[in-house]
């Protein structure tokens, strides 16, 4: 092979300094690091700094992205939860729906747990309330309540109503 040929060896004079690197997809590489850094235990630094060195970008690249740190924490705790539904949802179809399929869907978000316990405390958290644990099972409660009571025909389902039931909690929240 000539070195004309030899792509790897010839440097292209139209790319970027080493210190002005581009990302392709710079919103999910962000998010697949603090994944990293969440399951490494490193979970203490999840700052736009520390993962902008992370993904070889300036810090204000990440902005675009993520306006704050609760931004990217949003995301982050997004995906988890994309993660334990795909499980969930896996868990199901393995089982073959039905009763075993239920019992499968516990058992995959208690694996969740286990396995990711630094992604399942995200998705658990809500730091701003004095005590989050209790905030978490009266959203819980209120939202399997409804859920019963429509179900069991006490309440019609009525979204607009439901909304403004949930948004008395939730909306409390902010």
């Amino acid at each position: 092979m000539s070195d004309e040929g030899n792509s790897v060896n010839i440097k292209d004079p139209g790319a970027k300094s080493a210190g002005s690197y581009h990302h392709g997809d710079l919103r999910a590489a962000v998010i697949a690091a603090g994944l990293k850094r969440l399951e490494e235990g490193d979970g203490a630094e999840l700052g736009l700094r520390a993962l902008a060195r992370d993904v070889g970008v300036s810090a204000t690249a990440l902005y675009r992205h993520f306006p704050d740190k609760e931004a990217l924490l949003d995301a982050l705790a997004d995906e988890g939860l994309r993660r334990l539904g795909a499980l969930q949802a896996q868990a199901w179809l393995k089982a073959g729906g039905g009763r075993a399929g239920f019992l499968a869907t516990g058992v995959a978000y208690v694996r969740f747990a286990h396995e990711e316990p630094a992604v399942f405390r995200l998705n658990q958290t809500m730091p701003h309330l004095e005590n989050p644990e209790v905030a978490a099972l009266h959203a819980w409660s209120l939202v399997h309540g409804l859920a019963m009571l429509v179900l069991d025909r006490r309440i019609g389902w009525d979204e607009a109503l439901i909304g403004q039931i949930v948004g008395m909690t939730f909306g409390g929240v902010d």
